[in-house]
């Protein structure tokens, strides 16, 4: 099995009512907000190092965490901290895994040239003046692999981690019986 590494999980879950967000800014220490620049204010962890948007409909995303369950974490740890400025919350929200982003390596040097030829150009794009990576669009699980000549590969748009592990597996199984991976 191809080692997998999650880069980032990004999920969104409503905390429920609206928020005042400029009365949140000025009681929760580190929290950015400049409304005329982004209309949500922005609140770093340290642990798990996360970053999370709330907006004023309740609604919130997290982003930076490296497993869904950090994703779980992130979100306790910020709606304890609202609960404790007074801010009535839901503290075990409904969470939306929104994109997992993955990296891997197929640990051999692939010919992507031979690739957008073998794999067909209905699901591949690969232009290397533009960009040095072959897009390679999955329909099960529904990804898109970004395939390099190294063999390292980028994952993203999966929701679960298996749909990473799905992915990764079924592009070594197409590499290999094309005679492009040994």
């Amino acid at each position: 099995m191809t080692l997998i590494r999650i880069e980032n999980v990004v999920a969104s879950t409503s905390l429920g009512d609206e928020l005042n967000l400029q009365h949140i800014a000025l009681a929760l220490e580190g929290a950015e907000y400049e409304p005329k620049r982004f209309p949500g204010l922005i609140y770093r962890l340290k642990e798990p190092k996360t970053a999370t948007l709330l907006f004023s409909s309740g609604k919130m995303v997290c982003t930076g965490a490296k497993s869904v369950e950090q994703v779980k974490v992130a979100v306790g740890k910020v709606a304890r901290q609202l609960e404790a400025i007074d801010i009535e919350v839901d503290t075990d929200p409904d969470i939306t895994v929104q994109n997992i982003v993955a990296s891997s390596d197929l640990m051999e040097k692939i010919n992507l040239n031979a690739v957008a030829i073998s794999l067909g150009l209905e699901r591949v794009e690969y232009e290397p003046e533009q960009f040095p990576g072959l897009v390679y669009r999955i329909d099960k699980p529904k990804v898109v692999l970004l395939l390099f000549g190294s063999g390292k590969l980028v994952c993203t748009g999966a929701k679960k981690p298996s749909d990473v592990e799905e992915a990764v597996e079924l592009i070594a199984k197409e590499l290999k019986e094309a005679g492009l991976l040994h």
